[in-house]
């Protein structure tokens, strides 16, 4: 049967339910014991769907993402007049938007930010909760905290965008809006305010990585799946007493890529590359605005871009000092 397993197609094994190790019981509640299976889910990844554990950590942020997302949906829904029609069909272009700049990092009306205060706040108390139920997990499990700071950096990134420089930067004003479209134009508007982001290097380095960790990841996944006829997807059994998939594998690597990567080795570089994805990326957002007013001309003093021509002999201006730039 295997032999005619291809890209599109697994074999879906069927078993008792893999209730997991056994735990003390701690937390709040006991761990559930109710299973199922799933066909679409087993066509992805495993078939089995639960048991679950929720516990305290995993309630409270439940709770408090559910009352930022209910802050930001009344107040979008509120927007369109209460017209349900109209709040399904411009849902992707509502917003729910941070105090104006003359309000500072006060604490303005709710109808002029305070709502979006609040929903902030909710919001970054449920992913702080759900780190720590993520590292407390892991460590519960006696596995290492890997995920736990994989998720912290994406984290950092949320904190630099809606917290760490708005702070820095004396105003809420400089936040990115709650909603789908609207913060893909604060993104657009951002760059051109501050002279073009693809000129920051830490954006470039940030690019690098988000690039580099999808192709390391797609080749890992298409090696793995090239050998699983050998038994490749058993990986830890490969790392510690390697097979012909593993052998298989790594002279592939080496005939397409002039390295090898090994079976350990290459979650390594996975892990580091997406981690260091939003981490650069934090760094280059950080600095905007508080470092470098315009990445432009910060490009053309390092060498980096080149400079405007003259044309009929009339100055480039930089536009930031200007009324409305």
């Amino acid at each position: 049967m295997a032999e005619y397993q291809n890209i599109f197609t697994r074999v879906q094994v069927h078993g008792n339910p893999d209730m997991g190790v056994p735990l003390p019981p701690r937390g709040i509640w006991p761990r559930g014991d109710k299973t199922g299976l799933s066909y679409l889910a087993g066509k992805i990844g495993d078939a089995q769907i639960g048991p679950f554990y929720l516990g305290f950590l995993g309630f409270t942020s439940l709770i408090a993402g559910g009352i930022a997302i209910v802050i930001m949906g009344l107040n979008m829904w509120a927007s369109v007049g209460w017209d349900p029609v109209e709040f399904v069909r411009l849902l992707p272009w509502l917003a729910l938007e941070p105090p104006k700049a003359e309000y500072g990092l006060s604490i303005p009306p709710l109808a002029e930010g305070g709502w979006w205060l609040m929903a902030g706040f909710f919001l970054t108390l449920s992913i702080l909760l759900w780190w720590m139920r993520m590292y407390s997990r892991a460590r519960a499990l006696g596995m290492g905290t890997h995920v736990a700071w994989a998720f912290a950096s994406a984290i950092w990134l949320y904190l630099v965008l809606g917290l760490i420089r708005p702070v820095l930067m004396g105003s809420w004003a400089e936040a990115v809006p709650f909603g789908i479209f609207p913060h893909l134009d604060w993104t657009a508007a951002f760059s051109i305010r501050y002279g073009n982001l693809f000129y920051n290097p830490f954006h470039m380095l940030s690019i690098v990585f988000l690039y580099g960790s999808t192709l390391l990841f797609a080749m890992h996944g298409a090696t793995i799946l090239a050998v699983s006829r050998f038994g490749g997807d058993r990986e830890i059994e490969q790392i510690v007493d390697r097979g012909t998939a593993s052998e298989r594998a790594a002279l592939f690597w080496r005939w397409t890529m002039g390295f090898n990567a090994t079976m350990e080795s290459i979650h390594r570089w996975a892990w580091w590359f997406a981690v260091l994805t939003p981490l650069t990326g934090g760094i280059g957002i950080l600095l905007t605005g508080t470092v470098v007013d315009n990445w432009y001309l910060w490009g053309v003093k390092h060498g980096i871009a080149p400079a405007y021509p003259a044309v009929f002999d009339a100055p480039i201006v930089d536009p930031a000092p200007m009324n409305g730039g």
